[in-house]
């Protein structure tokens, strides 16, 4: 079932979504949110809706829900945030006992409505439907093996089928899972995922049937709930709190989950290794939200708390960034004995429009996002608490800005170690080449952005805050080392299957990845020393 009408896109004309106010200074984004629910005799299509609502800060690109009532899936999805994507009409028309929604931000393949999920197959023996965060570093395997498929597959020919259309890693994994005929689509799971690689939380369903799976390191956060009448998976606990569904734990690495009418069963199809995403708890995670048993606020609390430790200021306020800086800032408040104050104002509604700004509103910067409040900086020696510099504008212009509305000194205070690293298990960065902690020192930094004094966590310090073991946590990011082997620099990019698929013919240019892609794509990070 697709939405009416043709799907909203920018007007850059490209397909994609403008992701701030200024599209050339982009934070971290991370790649996506997962729920999935089966709750027989509860309205699955809305508990779904609140579920990616409350995951909407993990993906903005597109929304969608499937919803299943036992005899067929119906699939709405739609480019936008999750609450322009649905209504209420909308949802009153998803009726059923088990449902599946993703909220998206793309890590491989264009921000098109083709790629927003959850993607769907219909085959003889029943369809499936499945969304995914994470990004898998063996698509060009899994696209060979989706061509490998025998002719008769069983896939009804109709018009959902689109994966000519789709450039996702996710429609190849559906694909794959499709393809069952003579076993069940969970027998089919255990078999297929150990050749899946890279990072992935798989939520996914059959007309009867709710499954999840975590990749055997755990990079991406998955978390199971209960329900009086039923059982939730999701990307974060704070969607079960949303939801009110108990929380029970954390879907293992190597786990294959299914409910279904039978109770819940679950199966080991690999060894757990677990490498959880560092970068989660310094950023990308509701800070309400719990992981490895730790509350995010408490960790970035103390992550403060060690920054003013290590590398106290002589100040007279404590500010945050907003919204990510707050809890790590209240933490340096707290053990340096320096008042904590607001002193920056965040325009709540910038950062996800569909409106290009004029040159002469983007030169405005970052006042779109946040403006000072002068009364409480001005004159002010000010410690400014931020969670990671990615390219340095933001910060420079920040800086500007906190002298122009009065304030005496400035220092900044970073609650993550320097980003040197591009991410290829599901977060978009910039590239290598665009890393500003790549090329300078943070003396260096701190003289490019303006500030009187610079300093960032050490990686030890953020491992400690956490209370993970080093060993258990993947800090690719922050040390280069990948805890999940990458294949060569020609088959690594977000725009991977556009190349092979949609063009086939045309060859692969890797400089030109190397130099137009953020993130994933950032091919040129292991030719580097």
């Amino acid at each position: 079932m697709a939405p009416s009408g043709q799907p909203r896109t920018s007007p850059r004309g490209d397909g994609r979504l403008t992701h701030e106010l200024d599209p050339h200074d982009r934070g971290p984004q991370d790649a996506c949110g997962v729920f999935g629910v089966w709750a027989p005799g509860e309205d699955v299509a809305k508990l779904a809706y609140y579920g990616i609502y409350a995951l909407q800060h993990r993906g903005q690109e597109s929304a969608g829900i499937a919803v299943s009532n036992g005899r067929q899936i119906l699939v709405y999805k739609d480019m936008g945030l999750v609450s322009q994507v649905f209504d209420e009409s909308t949802l009153s028309s998803l009726k059923g006992h088990l449902a599946i929604g993703h909220a998206r931000y793309s890590t491989t393949g264009a921000s098109t409505w083709h790629n927003a999920q959850p993607t769907f197959r219909p085959t003889a023996h029943g369809s499936i439907a499945l969304g995914h965060n994470g990004n898998l570093t063996n698509t060009s395997d899994l696209a060979q093996m989706v061509a490998d498929l025998p002719s008769d597959s069983g896939e009804l020919d109709i018009h959902a089928r689109n994966l000519e259309t789709s450039t996702n890693d996710t429609s190849l994994v559906t694909a794959l899972l499709a393809y069952h005929p003579d076993q069940s689509l969970e027998d089919r799971a255990a078999e297929l995922l150990p050749q899946v690689k890279g990072a992935y939380s798989f939520v996914w369903m059959d007309e009867g049937t709710l499954y999840a799976a975590r990749d055997p390191q755990g990079v991406r956060p998955l978390v199971l709930g209960r329900l009086e009448r039923g059982w939730v998976v999701a990307s974060e606990t704070a969607a079960l709190d949303i939801v009110g569904a108990s929380y029970v734990r954390e879907v293992e690495p190597g786990e294959l989950i299914a409910v279904d009418e039978d109770g819940l069963r679950t199966r080991r199809f690999a060894e757990a290794e677990p490498k959880g995403c560092l970068f989660e708890f310094v950023y990308l995670a509701r800070p309400d939200t719990r992981i490895s048993n730790q509350r995010v606020h408490s960790v970035r609390v103390e992550i403060g708390r060690r920054l003013a430790q290590d590398f106290p200021a002589d100040a007279d306020l404590v500010i945050p960034v907003p919204e990510s800086g707050t809890p790590a800032a209240i933490g340096y408040a707290e053990q340096s004995g320096i008042p904590y104050g607001v002193g920056l104002v965040k325009n709540s509604y910038v950062g996800r429009t569909f409106i290009q700004p004029s040159q002469t509103i983007r030169q405005l910067g970052i006042r779109l996002k946040l403006n000072p409040l002068r009364d409480v900086i001005e004159g002010k020696r000010l410690v400014v608490v931020d969670d990671s510099i990615v390219r340095g504008n933001t910060q420079r212009a920040l800086v500007r800005m906190l002298r122009e509305a009065g304030a005496r000194e400035v220092h900044v205070r970073i609650s993550s170690p320097p980003v040197k690293w591009p991410c290829f298990y599901g977060i978009d960065f910039a590239t290598r080449a665009e890393l500003i902690a790549n090329g300078l020192s943070a003396e260096e930094i701190c003289e490019s952005i303006g500030a009187d004094s610079l300093a960032y966590i050490s990686l030890e310090s953020l491992v400690d805050a956490t209370t993970v073991p080093s060993d258990n946590l993947c800090r690719a990011c922050f040390d280069g080392v990948y805890p999940i082997a990458l294949p060569e620099p020609e088959l690594l990019g977000k725009h991977l299957l556009e190349a092979t698929v949609l063009a086939p013919d045309r060859p692969l240019d890797v400089d030109g990845l190397a130099a137009s892609l953020a993130g994933g794509g950032a091919v040129d990070a292991l030719e580097r020393p």
